[in-house]
């Protein structure tokens, strides 16, 4: 759950839909990676195993608000992560390959000497069992490695500025590409002279004391639908 702030409350966006503006992203970007199709659909679905708790998200009970992406605990935080792949399987391994490597660069990008013993262990199991898929997968569709680690960057890329266009990080720098303003972006890597992505979420307003009253008002706030556009820097 990503939690973008208005003047009256927040527009909670589930991973999900974040996931929905990395794919328009993957699909306006050039040169095409290829295959294609199936690389678009990894970034469109990268946050697949998120989709079910974002519905019912866990209450953070400092904030009144859902738990973000950043807030659940590593155990949550690890299941959904694992199920991610899998979840791509009848649809298109190389995009489960995809969105597994995306998962271990994440988790590759933590200090695990300032995590407790357990949690680091749990993370370094998470990674093994998830580079042995890898071989599995590049192996049976016929992947090269140098192709799967670009396409790995392009990931952590889409992915790092939707966050940032949806969160409002500002300036925001991800593998050589800065985000600035919400809609500047340099150097330009898309087709066209303009970009305008889409995304829905739902306006919260106030704090809830539990997740009952969380859930319900999830259930009947209103959908923001948010349009923005990103334009090459002057």
């Amino acid at each position: 759950m990503l939690l973008r702030p208005v003047d009256d409350g927040v527009i909670a966006i589930g991973q999900a839909s974040h996931a929905w503006v990395s794919g328009q992203l993957a699909r306006a970007w050039r040169p095409k990676p290829q295959p294609w199709e199936d690389v678009c659909l990894a970034a469109e679905q990268h946050d697949v195993g998120m989709a079910q708790w974002d519905l019912a998200p866990a209450l953070n009970p400092r904030t009144g608000l859902p738990q973000t992406f950043v807030e659940m605990d590593l155990d949550t935080h690890l299941r959904l992560w694992h199920a991610a792949p899998a979840r791509l399987f009848t649809q298109s391994r190389y995009a489960a390959l995809l969105v597994s490597l995306h998962g271990t660069k994440l988790y590759g990008r933590r200090d695990l000497s300032t995590l407790d013993v357990a949690e680091a262990d749990r993370i370094r199991a998470y990674l093994a069992e998830q580079r042995a898929l890898q071989q599995r997968l590049a192996a049976e569709v016929g992947a090269d490695w140098e192709t799967l680690r670009a396409q790995q960057s392009l990931m952590f890329t889409w992915d790092g500025l939707s966050l940032a266009l949806l969160l409002g990080w500002d300036p925001h720098e991800v593998e050589g590409i800065t985000l600035r303003g919400g809609a500047t972006v340099d150097p330009w890597p898309f087709a066209g002279d303009e970009l305008t992505v889409v995304c829905e979420g739902r306006r919260l307003r106030g704090r809830y004391a539990d997740e009952a009253e969380l859930h319900a008002a999830l259930e009947r706030a209103p959908l923001e639908r948010l349009e923005l556009t990103l334009r090459p820097a002057a």
